[in-house]
């Protein structure tokens, strides 16, 4: 059981990745879908500003967490000495990555119009700032990281589409833009998601290695309760593309309040997986 600091960690990493995640994924979506999504610019805007504000609070208090781990002290979280030391090291780097992309992307999405393509390369700093820091920065490797950098740019498009398409399923009157907005992300996730699945199968051989280190460690449990929420999703997903959105396009009546609930459903497997990445990059150790 992780300690109380240990459970801070992972508490802020949990909405750090929430934060950064659905912020780059909602300018992504807003960029790539343009025409489906038009009519919820400022609404798409709003949420991703607000993620953002949330990733960079959570980017704060972790790394003011890291200072405290090493006073083993609430008082190392503002302690000026011990927070400039953390400073020069790989989490001193992450924050900076994370602070400038998202203070980009929101500068980006408060703006609006063109500068969206800047709030987007804000996004992109800030979600490359998890390969500079954890398990695969430790590998040494550039081409690993760009591996996880693709992994987390598809999962970002995947968890930015899951508001807009919510909120047009919920009403009678949007429905239509629900049914042509899912139908277009369909369309560029059939693309995207194998992508984010052999871009996590890559990983995940590249850091556990073995079957044994899989099924017979800590970070192989939780890497394991990590697919099974994967997969949920997958099932989830391919679901609402063969059956939910053609229906919406049909105009079938309850199939709006149908998706709706699917996402939500969605929005609980991505919890489970943020989850347990926060556990296993906080706590545990990979497997050697």
């Amino acid at each position: 059981m992780p300690d109380l600091w240990g459970l801070a960690a992972i508490a802020t990493k949990f909405f750090l990745y929430l934060g950064v995640l659905a912020s780059g994924g909602l300018i992504l979506c807003r960029l790539v879908l343009a025409d489906q999504m038009s009519a919820l610019d400022r609404a798409a805007r709003i949420w991703a500003i607000g993620f953002a504000t949330l990733a960079v609070a959570m980017a704060a208090l972790g790394f003011a967490v890291r200072g405290a781990v090493l006073m083993d002290d609430v008082s190392g979280m503002v302690d000026p000495s011990i927070l400039a030391l953390l400073w020069q090291t790989p989490p001193g780097e992450a924050l900076l990555f994370r602070l400038l992309g998202l203070g980009t992307l929101v500068l980006g999405a408060a703006i609006g119009g063109r500068w969206l393509w800047v709030a987007a390369v804000g996004g992109a700093v800030a979600i490359w700032s998890f390969c500079e820091i954890g398990h695969v920065a430790s590998q040494d490797r550039l081409w690993f990281q760009s591996v996880l950098f693709a992994h987390l740019i598809a999962a970002a498009f995947w968890i930015g589409i899951f508001l807009p398409l919510s909120r047009l399923s919920r009403s009678a009157d949007t429905l239509g833009d629900a049914a042509a907005l899912g139908h277009r992300f369909g369309q560029i996730a059939a693309v995207a998601v194998p992508l984010l699945v052999v871009a996590g199968a890559i990983m995940t051989w590249r850091l556990v290695g073995s079957v044994s280190a899989l099924f017979g460690t800590g970070y192989g449990l939780w890497l394991l309760a990590k697919l099974a929420a994967v997969a949920l999703l997958l099932a989830l997903a391919a679901l609402n593309k063969v059956r939910l959105v053609p229906a919406l396009q049909r105009g079938d009546p309850g199939v709006g309040t149908q998706l709706s609930k699917s996402i939500s459903l969605e929005w609980l497997c991505v919890g489970v997986i943020l989850l347990a990445t926060a556990i296993f990059t906080s706590v545990l150790t990979v497997p050697t």
